[in-house]
């Protein structure tokens, strides 16, 4: 199989099976990386979560592109994110006709309340893998990537710091990752 249809293959099934946000296709995308590493690495992965989570756009789309990109150039970015959101486009044509006529029957209503504990653990999923290859990359234990996580944990359990802006921590993050290489 040609690398080009092969990527725009495993994009076309991370986009068929990732159900939820983006952070559902974390795991999928970790699959690939690991056979595929020449497209990208675990590691890659991870930067590209850190990035993709304070940028707009969904992390499948931005992974898929850098890849595609990165292997084949403009044509394989193009490619390979076409191919991880058209399952979304096609399903979402094939659903709207049967949705407008069913979306009242309890069947249809039980199918989606399951789907919610899927997508879900799909990105507790994903965080597991985000947070063990920040922790514990290929070149070994991470300690200051650890002892951040837990300092911001904890801060984040604080009342008053609840409420301030995400964008605050994501920057807080990147100073700290520049002033203090991790």
């Amino acid at each position: 199989m040609t690398k080009i249809l092969l990527m725009c293959v495993n994009f076309f099934k991370t986009g068929l099976f990732a159900v939820g946000d983006g952070l559902a296709t974390l795991p999928f995308l970790k699959h690939i990386a690991e056979v595929h590493p020449d497209w990208f690495t675990v590691d890659d992965l991870t930067t590209m979560v850190a990035v993709a989570e304070s940028t707009p756009g969904p992390i499948g789309v931005n992974v898929a592109t850098y890849a595609g990109v990165n292997t084949l150039g403009i044509f394989g970015g193009v490619l390979a994110t076409l191919s991880l959101v058209l399952p979304s486009f096609l399903c979402i044509l094939i659903i709207y006709n049967f949705w407008q006529k069913y979306r009242e029957n309890d069947k249809v209503q039980k199918t989606f309340s399951a789907l919610r504990p899927a997508g879900l653990g799909l990105i507790l999923a994903a965080c597991y893998t985000v947070f063990m290859s920040a922790v514990f990359p290929a070149t070994g234990f991470n300690w200051h990537c650890l002892l951040l996580f837990v300092i911001l944990f904890i801060l984040l359990q604080l009342p008053k710091l609840k409420n301030i802006h995400p964008i605050f921590y994501i920057i807080a993050a990147a100073v700290i990752g520049i002033v203090l290489p991790l």
